[in-house]
C-alpha cells in the first residue's frame, strides 16, 4: 500500500485526496488536494466554478496526532469573488472557516474542555489555554442551532460570575430539558432584552412562566417583553436574602462585642457558620455554640429565629394556602422585629410575595437552573484564563447546553 493511500485512510478527512507525505522532526506534513471543483465562500452558501486566482502561499492546519507525531495538513487553495463578501479564500470541508485546526482536532479539544482540567488539555493537545477558548467558541458557533429556542414554555433566568472583579454571564435555562439554551455577557436589563429580541414576539408569547431572582433588572425585562408569563421568584433566593439579613445582624453584634471584650469577640467570630448552616447539619461543637447564643438571647438570637422560621416555610410540602398564611405572618413579625436588616428584607419579601407564591403553586423554581449554575461555576473556575466572555460562554454551552459533541471515532464512516 502506498503511503498516500495509507494516510487517506488514517486521516479520513472529507473531500480531499492525499498527494504527498513528508516526515520531519516530530512532525508529519500531509499535502492534500480538494476533490471538488466548485469554490465555496467561507462566510455564506455561495459557490461558483469561477476562480479569482490561486494563493501563492499554501494553507496549513493542525490535525490529530499520530502517537508522538504532530500532523500538519497543507493545501494550496484558490480564491473566489463572492457577491456579498468580496474576494475570499475558498472554504475547506475538513476545517471551520478561520481555523488552523481540523474539525476532528477541534472537537476533541472541545470534548476534553468539558471533562478535564486546564493543565491536562494543554499538555495533551500541545496548545495554550487561550487557544482552547477560541476552539470552543468556534465549535459552539458552528453547532448551536437557532431551533433550540423553539417550544420554550417554562424558563429560568440567572446570572453567574465567570471572571474576577464582577464579570457576569446571564444564562437562560429550559426547565423541561434542563439545559442552558441562551447566554450572554452582562446581567442588566439590556442583556435579557437581547434574549427576548432573539426569541421573537411569537415565541415569547408562548412562555408560560419565568423563574428568576428578586433583582430589578430581570424583572423589568420580563415584565416588558413577556407580560403574560407568570414571574416566579425562586424561594431559594428569598431564603438567601433573609440569611444575608441575619449575617448583617451578626456583624453588628460582633462589632459591638469587640469594643467591650476583644477575646469574646474573637471566639464569637467563628459563630458565623453555625448561624448560616441548617441545624441538622451542625457538628456537636457548632450545636453547643448555638445553645450558648440561645441562652445569651438578644438581637442575634431573634434574628436567627426569624431566619429558621422563614426557611421552615419552604422546607416541607405545605399547601400553597398554608405557605401564603405563614409567609404573611412572618412578614408581619419581621416588620415588628426592630431589626433594621429584617425590616428591610420583609419589605422586599412583601414586594415579591406573589412571585414567591406562584413558584410554590406552579412548582416552578430555579432549582434546575441553580443546579446547572453549580456546574457552570466549576467550569468558569477553569475559564478564568480566557480573555473573553465568548470563550467562557462557549465552554458553558458545550457542557450544559444543547450541543452534542461527536468524537471522530463515533461518526459513521
Amino acid at each position: 500500500m502506498r503511503v498516500t493511500t495509507a494516510f487517506n485512510r488514517l486521516l479520513a478527512l472529507p473531500g480531499i485526496s492525499v498527494t504527498d507525505v513528508s516526515f520531519g522532526t516530530g512532525v508529519v506534513t500531509v499535502t492534500v488536494a480538494l476533490r471538488r471543483r466548485r469554490l465555496h465562500c467561507p462566510r455564506c452558501d455561495y459557490s461558483t466554478r469561477a476562480r479569482h486566482d490561486t494563493r501563492k502561499v499554501g494553507s496549513c492546519w493542525r490535525g490529530l496526532d499520530l502517537g508522538r507525531w504532530q500532523v500538519t495538513v497543507t493545501a494550496t487553495l484558490r480564491r473566489l469573488e463572492c457577491p456579498t463578501h468580496g474576494v475570499r479564500t475558498e472554504a475547506v470541508p475538513f476545517a471551520r472557516p478561520g481555523a488552523r485546526f481540523t474539525r476532528d482536532f477541534e472537537e476533541r479539544v472541545a470534548f476534553l474542555a468539558t471533562k478535564t482540567d486546564k493543565t491536562t488539555i494543554t499538555r495533551l493537545a500541545r496548545i495554550d489555554w487561550d487557544t482552547v477558548g477560541r476552539v470552543c467558541a468556534r465549535v459552539v458557533a458552528d453547532g448551536l442551532d437557532s431551533a433550540r429556542l423553539d417550544g420554550l414554555v417554562n424558563i429560568g433566568v440567572d446570572e453567574v460570575s465567570y471572571k474576577r472583579h464582577h464579570h457576569y454571564l446571564t444564562l437562560v435555562a429550559d426547565h423541561e430539558s434542563a439545559t442552558i439554551v441562551w447566554g450572554a455577557e452582562g446581567k442588566d436589563t439590556a442583556t435579557l432584552d437581547a434574549f427576548f429580541t432573539e426569541l421573537g414576539e411569537h415565541r415569547t408569547g408562548q412562555l408560560a412562566a419565568v423563574s428568576m431572582d428578586m433583582g430589578a433588572a430581570f424583572n423589568k425585562s420580563v415584565r416588558e417583553h413577556a407580560p403574560k408569563a407568570v414571574r416566579c421568584i425562586d424561594p431559594f433566593h428569598a431564603v438567601k436574602a433573609v440569611t444575608d439579613a441575619l449575617d448583617q445582624v451578626r456583624r453588628v453584634t460582633w462589632q459591638q462585642m469587640r469594643l467591650v471584650d476583644a477575646g469574646a469577640a474573637h471566639k464569637f467570630k467563628g459563630a458565623r457558620w453555625c448561624l448560616l448552616k441548617r441545624p441538622e447539619n451542625l457538628t456537636d461543637e457548632q450545636s453547643a455554640t448555638v445553645r450558648q447564643l440561645r441562652r445569651r438571647g438578644g438581637e442575634l438570637w431573634r434574628a436567627y429565629s426569624l431566619k429558621e422560621a422563614f426557611r421552615a416555610i419552604f422546607d416541607g410540602d405545605l399547601d400553597p394556602d398554608d405557605v401564603a398564611a405563614l409567609l404573611d405572618r412572618w412578614i408581619s413579625k419581621a416588620t415588628r422585629s426592630r431589626l433594621a436588616p429584617f425590616v428591610k428584607v420583609a419589605q422586599t419579601i412583601r414586594k415579591f410575595r406573589d412571585g414567591i407564591l406562584a413558584a410554590i403553586r406552579l412548582k416552578i423554581n430555579n432549582g434546575r437552573a441553580e443546579g446547572l449554575n453549580n456546574v457552570v461555576r466549576l467550569i468558569t473556575r477553569r475559564a478564568y484564563g480566557f480573555h473573553s466572555a465568548q470563550a467562557a460562554l462557549a465552554l458553558v454551552m458545550l457542557t450544559c447546553g444543547p450541543i452534542e459533541l461527536q468524537l471522530p471515532h463515533e461518526r459513521s464512516p
